[in-house]
């Protein structure tokens, strides 16, 4: 059981709530390497603590993909690209949110996520009290800023609020740091490889969003 104080649970989105393989496919796809190829090298950055810039920069030396990316828009304006829609999300996200809300607990996405991920969040109808990105709270993880916006965004004090994320770098540490509960879910190259480093002690892990719902019992409810 987690504290039993939680009135809040604040998720990260990008391993979390969405499975990137399409989106890392299609980047194969556009770059002319096999899915295989992309993949492998986006885990070699999550192991060697790299940006995922590392894995472009390996396939192409020097390539820009800030471009890229407006080219692509270019040529397939209403396609995914590296972006993503409902079909992307994990399946015990709609499921899990539910049943936290219906424990009376607020519920907020909030991670590092351009404009056009945040309007394909808002377009799947989640069921959240809050959607929110980087450029919206005005600061991007890890920087203690940006918890300190989702504390004002909850209308909690940090203590109160659990935050979800896959890495112990840009969730974990500085949610604990900012006094908030950091949950770890142990899913995507980054969520595995980081649940086997030791500051994730600091964190509760979790493999599913399922187990949510039976770890955090609001105060209201606590006899």
């Amino acid at each position: 059981m987690l504290p039993p104080t939680i009135r809040a649970v604040v998720f990260d989105v990008g391993e979390t709530l969405i499975d990137e393989s399409r989106i890392w496919t299609r980047w194969a796809h556009r770059l002319g390497v096999t899915p295989l190829t992309m993949l492998g090298l986006v885990g070699a950055c999550a192991a060697d603590d790299q940006p995922v810039a590392r894995a472009f920069e390996t396939i192409r030396p020097g390539f820009d993909v800030a471009a890229e990316e407006a080219a692509w828009a270019e040529e397939d304006p209403t396609g995914l690209r590296n972006t993503f829609d409902a079909d992307d999300l994990y399946p015990d996200v709609r499921r899990a949110l539910s049943a936290l809300r219906e424990l009376g607990l607020r519920v907020i996405v909030a991670g590092n996520q351009p404009p056009e991920a945040l309007a394909a969040l808002r377009a799947m109808e989640l069921p959240v009290d809050e959607i929110r990105n980087s450029a919206e709270l005005g600061v991007e993880k890890p920087h203690p800023g940006f918890f300190t916006a989702v504390a004002d965004l909850a209308g909690l004090p940090p203590h109160e609020i659990a935050y979800v994320g896959d890495r112990t770098d840009n969730d974990v540490l500085p949610a604990a740091d900012a006094h908030m509960c950091p949950i770890l879910i142990r899913r995507g190259p980054w969520g595995h490889l980081h649940a086997l480093r030791p500051e994730a002690a600091r964190a509760t892990i979790i493999d599913s969003l399922d187990e949510l719902p039976g770890r955090l019992v609001p105060p209201d409810l606590m006899k």
